[in-house]
């Protein structure tokens, strides 16, 4: 005969002294842990707030810029200076133009430019500007004449020690891009050349201004070399106006077909007239870079040559666009 299961259940009493010492338990357990996490809270606090202390001048409830600063002492200790010729210092702070002592970089990209160098360093060698404040730079590439024989025999001759209106310094800069335009005027200005022509011509006047700039000009004046003639005076009449960039008004011969006598035109009631007055001034949407006057600084901003469309602009055009922004 099998024992009948026991059908009792435990008593409420039981019940009771469980959760009597469970609650004992867990409290016990908690209030240690509050504890525990109060203190290591206390410690953190007081750690942050000594380390946070020393850079404080007197209230550490207040942010370092608002508490009041004790006067600076002086510092009775010699600068330290390292003597390395590995190392220079530069202050590009002090290269605003002040239109008196200022140092001018004249910057001439050349290809096939053989025929046109004589007239190019006689108008150089003629300009009033002092020469000791002024630095040469060309650029030659893909040249198929004797540009470079004749741009050395130039310099020497114009650089010569007996010579006392040589320029400060003459950079020559090598350099091709593969350009097999063809040179005559016709095939330079046809429009279908135009698109390939000028990013490249934009591309090696950026080559030539970055290797040729140094922190010490003020200015940079563009020149090409096919110019003829031009007033003695054409930096200092340029600088006079204090312009960003700034181009004077050109006439072209009558072998350049742009159906223009003049690069700019100021439109008048009764017709339209050379400008006649030598500074007066008209805003330009786009330049060309027989002549150009830039700010050094300007250049040192990015606002460069593109070589590429930009507004649908190249090279001086696409540099005019920049400068507009």
């Amino acid at each position: 005969m099998q024992p009948r299961p026991s059908t009792r259940t435990p008593t409420p009493r039981l019940y009771y002294l469980l959760l009597f010492f469970l609650f004992v338990f867990s409290w016990r357990w908690t209030n240690g842990w509050h504890r525990y996490v109060s203190s290591y809270y206390t410690q953190t606090f007081q750690i942050k707030s000594e380390t946070r202390s020393r850079f404080l001048c007197s209230d550490s409830t207040k942010h370092p810029t608002t508490v009041p600063q004790p006067p600076a002492l002086h510092n009775p200790h010699e600068p330290l200076v390292v003597e390395s010729p590995s190392i220079e210092y530069i202050d590009l702070d002090n290269t605003s133009s002040t239109r008196g002592g200022d140092r001018v970089l004249i910057l001439t990209p050349l290809r096939d430019a053989a025929s046109h160098l004589e007239t190019h360093f006689r108008l150089l060698h003629e300009l009033t500007y002092p020469h000791h404040r002024i630095d040469l730079a060309f650029l030659a590439g893909d040249c198929t004449d004797d540009t470079l024989v004749s741009l050395r025999e130039e310099i020497k001759r114009l650089q010569a020690p007996s010579n006392p209106s040589r320029f400060h310094s003459v950079v020559v800069v090598e350099k091709d891009f593969g350009d097999n335009l063809p040179q005559r005027v016709e095939d330079r200005h046809s429009f279908k050349a135009q698109g390939t022509r000028r990013k490249g011509i934009g591309k090696a006047r950026n080559y030539l201004l970055y290797t040729a700039l140094k922190p010490e000009h003020q200015w940079v004046y563009w020149r090409d070399v096919d110019i003829v003639e031009n007033p003695e005076t054409v930096i200092e009449d340029l600088m006079m106006h204090d312009r960003d960039v700034i181009v004077p008004s050109m006439n072209l011969p009558s072998e350049y077909r742009t159906h223009r006598t003049y690069l700019a035109w100021q439109a008048h009631t009764s017709s339209t007239k050379r400008l006649k007055h030598l500074h007066h001034e008209i805003p330009l949407d786009g330049i060309g870079g027989v002549s150009i006057l830039v700010k050094a600084d300007v250049h040192r901003s990015g606002i460069n040559f593109p070589c590429y469309a930009f507004e649908n602009q190249a090279d001086t055009e696409g540099f005019a666009a920049m400068a507009r922004k």
